[in-house]
C-alpha cells in the first residue's frame, strides 16, 4: 500500500513563530513536483511535539489539500496516550489522510502488551497504520514479535524502521509479511537490498528529486544507478543528523532560500560550526552554490 520515497515534512514557521500554511503549500509543490511520492506532516520533523491540537489538525488538513491526490499523505498521528493518538487519528481519517504514522509512545515506556494494544486500538479505527520504531526517541523498541503480531491486524500495513539496524529489517521480513520502509536516510538503500519498499525521509526536504530517484532506481531493480546516488548524497544523508533533527534540514533549506530558520522552543538554531558544516555539505553535492 505504501511504497516509495516519502518525505516527513517540516512544518515551516513565520518569522513571529506562527505556521506559515502558505509556505508549507509551496514545499509540498516542490517535493511532489521532485517526484516524491507521499508526504507525512506533522512527525518529528514536523516538530510535532511543539504544536497544539488546533495547528496540528490544520497542518494535516492543509496537506491533504494541497497534495490534492497528487501524493499519498500519512498524517503523523502518534501520542503517548491511546486517548490523545485515537483523538489526533479520528481527525486524519475524516479529513481524508491515506495512512496515519504511529510513533512508539514515548517517555511512559510501556511493555510490548501495551505498545500491542495501543497500536491495534488506533488500527481499529480503520485508517491505515505505520508503525513507527524510534527507540533513540521513545525509549521503548517495538519487539519483532510484536510487529509480527500486529501485522495480523488488516490494517497494521507497513512499519517505519528507525532503529539504525539493517539486520531488524531482515528480522521482521521473516517474521511477517509487513512492508517496511526506512527512517534512517543513510540507510535506506542497505535496508531496501534486503526488502525494504522505500523511505520515510528527512533529506527529501531539501533534495526530493535525488532521493526520488533513488528510491525509484532500487524499485525498479537498478542497482547501479540507486548506489551511484546514494554515493553521491550519502553526505548529506548523514550529515543532516549533525544535531537533533530537524535543525539540520531546517538550517539546510533556510541557507537555501527555501524557510525562514525558526524553530520552536525547546529546539533552537545549531551551532556555527555544524552551519559551516551543512553549507559545505550543501556546496559538495550541488544543492548551494
Amino acid at each position: 500500500m505504501f511504497e516509495g520515497a516519502y518525505t516527513a515534512i517540516v512544518t515551516p514557521f513565520n518569522r513571529d513563530g506562527s505556521v506559515d500554511y502558505g509556505k508549507l503549500r509551496a514545499l509540498i509543490d516542490l517535493q511532489i513536483a521532485g517526484g516524491i511520492d507521499g508526504i507525512v506532516p506533522v512527525g518529528t520533523t514536523g516538530e510535532s511535539p511543539t504544536l497544539d491540537f488546533p495547528e496540528h489538525e490544520k497542518v494535516i488538513e492543509v496537506t491533504i489539500d494541497a497534495c490534492r491526490g497528487r501524493a499519498k499523505v500519512i498524517a503523523g498521528t502518534g501520542a503517548n496516550a491511546t486517548s490523545e493518538a485515537l483523538e489526533l487519528t479520528r481527525h486524519a481519517l475524516k479529513a481524508g489522510a491515506d495512512g496515519t504514522l504511529q510513533v512508539t509512545p514515548y517517555y511512559n515506556k510501556p511493555n510490548q502488551e501495551g505498545l500491542y494494544r495501543h497500536f491495534a486500538a488506533v488500527a481499529d479505527l480503520g485508517l491505515p497504520v505505520v508503525l513507527y520504531n524510534v527507540p533513540g526517541r521513545s525509549a521503548r523498541e517495538i519487539d519483532v514479535a510484536t510487529i509480527a503480531r500486529l501485522a495480523k491486524h488488516p490494517k497494521v500495513v507497513a512499519v517505519k524502521e528507525a532503529g539504525g539496524s539493517v539486520d531488524r529489517v531482515s528480522q521482521i521480513l521473516r517474521a511477517c509479511n509487513m512492508t517496511v520502509l526506512s527512517g534512517d536516510d543513510p540507510l535506506t538503500l542497505p535496508m531496501m537490498a534486503i526488502g525494504a519498499k522505500g523511505v520515510i525521509s528527512v533529506a527529501s526536504n531539501i533534495a526530493p528529486k535525488p532521493v526520488a530517484d533513488m528510491v525509484h532506481a532500487a524499485l525498479a531493480g537498478q542497482w547501479d544507478e540507486a548506489r551511484r546516488l546514494h554515493l553521491r548524497y550519502h553526505r548529506l544523508f548523514t550529515d543532516l543528523f549533525v544535531d537533533t533533527n530537524p535543525i539540520p534540514v531546517k538550517a539546510a533549506m533556510a541557507m537555501a532560500g527555501l524557510i525562514e530558520e525558526v524553530y520552536r522552543l525547546p529546539l533552537c538554531e545549531t551551532s556555527d560550526a555544524n552551519k559551516k558544516k551543512i553549507a559545505d555539505c550543501l556546496k559538495e553535492v550541488g544543492l548551494l552554490k
